[in-house]
């Protein structure tokens, strides 16, 4: 059975998208071993899986985009989940409606070839974090104060660390288990 990996990037004031929704801030901390650490973890997925408004952006994007994140992106499959959308464009994508709970527990049991890599927006990850079914959280915080915008964590939430990594940038992975 396959886990469920939430991988999001993270203010150090803990939101994953400023009040005004602009994504300018996740360029604090840049550096090329964040970037590497970015495309393991985006490679080693079996399959990819985000919501309507991030699978729009990454559609119009990674199919003729230059870099190293660009092949994992394009050759994996990309399960969307959206009551809005009845097809996608990208190679490799499939649609899934209906009740997210049932659909996330049905692909952890489908899928045995590396993990279920989750992509946020910060709707779709809330509504995952929501579920319980998240196994794994690999939260990418970057050295900026936001001072408000979206949280992913509507409730407490008890977690084990697994692995930290420090980038050269100043970024920082933190790697989380469910217990």
């Amino acid at each position: 059975m396959a886990s469920l990996v939430l991988k999001m990037s993270v203010s150090l004031d803990g939101f994953v998208a400023p009040s005004d929704g602009s994504g300018h801030w996740i360029a604090a901390g840049r550096s090329g071993d964040a970037l590497d650490w970015n495309v393991e973890t985006v490679s080693n997925a079996g399959a990819h899986l985000m919501g309507a408004t991030t699978y729009t952006t990454c559609a119009a994007f990674y199919p003729t985009a230059p870099g190293p994140l660009a092949k994992p992106m394009n050759e994996i499959p990309k399960i969307v989940f959206s009551n809005s959308l009845t097809s996608g464009d990208w190679d490799e994508t499939t649609i899934a409606t209906g009740d997210l709970a049932e659909a996330v527990t049905r692909l952890k049991k489908e899928h045995s070839d590396g993990y279920l890599l989750a992509h946020g927006g910060a709707r779709f990850a809330r509504s995952l974090v929501e579920t319980g079914l998240i196994d794994e959280y690999r939260l990418l915080v970057h050295p900026v104060i936001l001072g408000a915008g979206e949280s992913i964590f509507p409730a407490p939430l008890t977690i084990e660390p697994a692995n930290t990594v420090v980038f050269s940038g100043g970024a920082v992975a933190h790697v989380f288990t469910v217990s």
